[in-house]
């Protein structure tokens, strides 16, 4: 049995499209609204409402469950981005003792070594060591900057422009979260693997977010500009939205840590994922650009 949480997020989707296609292991969702699921998965996949930070859903979801794949989702009104992180995680590690979960596969970050506070990179590096101290087998997913982090500036893009606040001429790794699915449905099919180790996710490029408005203005055929983003002037726009100041905080720092170059030592020693900015431009942020 394969338990996934956050199954109706980008990567929970991703993934139960390639876990039902054609499994012969059972999967289990957990899911806070059964309802946005999509119908095939309903019919294909046992479901087990509730969150999965409550302790009596995680507990129901994982008993017979070998396999488990851990996404912890993002509160930004949690004061504690940390706390928010374990919180989660608490219930699911008393779970995979109580019940011998065999393996588990893990969303967090690259940068795990870097030695200084990364904000909420940190904090999944935090849920990282939890889930260690029960000694299940673990594979850590890491991965850089989501390229579908953009989609929520489709409108800006359409208009010629993308915010960030990273530094226009460092570079920022990036990962599809296609290739993220794929990777996690890969380890968890394959029963053979055990211990604890990491799983780097990122794509084959090695761009600026400035290289990143060239890419966009060749695919979208009109010109895209990058314009940094001040960091007391993203903190104070992460407020007027509604976050908690310690996630706005979570969220400088992580951007910071970014510019420091936190990605780029394991990025340099991966194996790159399939997806390059460049295709997922075409296959993806265009239509969504365009209507």
């Amino acid at each position: 049995m394969i338990v996934v949480t956050a199954p109706t997020g980008q990567i929970g989707r991703g993934l139960l499209a390639r876990l039902l296609d054609g499994a012969e292991e059972p999967v289990r969702v957990i899911a806070r609204d059964p309802a946005a699921l999509d119908p095939a998965v309903r019919e294909r996949a046992e479901v087990v409402e509730g969150s999965h930070a409550d302790p009596a859903t995680v507990a129901t979801a994982f008993e017979g469950a070998d396999t488990v794949f851990w996404l912890v989702p993002p509160d930004p009104r949690a004061d504690d981005v940390t706390g928010h992180y374990l919180d989660f995680t608490r219930p699911a590690c008393e779970a995979i003792g109580r019940h011998g979960v065999r393996r588990v596969v893990g969303v967090s970050s690259l940068g795990r070594e870097f030695g200084e506070n990364a904000g909420n990179l940190s904090s999944a590096f935090a849920m990282d060591a939890l889930i260690e101290t029960t000694g299940v087998a673990y594979r850590s997913l890491r991965m850089p900057f989501f390229m579908e982090n953009l989609l929520m500036q489709a409108e800006a893009i359409r208009h010629g422009a993308f915010h960030l606040p990273n530094a226009a001429d460092r570079t920022l790794r990036l990962v599809a979260t296609a290739d993220v699915a794929a990777t996690a449905a890969d380890l968890l099919r394959v029963p053979a693997w055990s211990g604890q180790s990491s799983v780097p996710v990122l794509s084959p490029d090695s761009l600026t977010p400035r290289e990143m408005a060239t890419t966009l203005s060749e695919v979208l055929g009109t010109p895209v500009a990058f314009h940094r983003t001040p960091i007391a002037d993203f903190r104070a726009t992460m407020l007027q939205y509604g976050m908690s100041e310690g996630w706005a905080r979570g969220l400088v720092d992580m951007a910071l840590a970014q510019d420091a170059g936190i990605y780029e030592p394991e990025a340099l020693a991966a194996e790159p994922s399939p997806t390059g900015f460049r295709q997922w431009c075409e296959d993806v942020l265009r239509p969504a650009v365009r209507g």
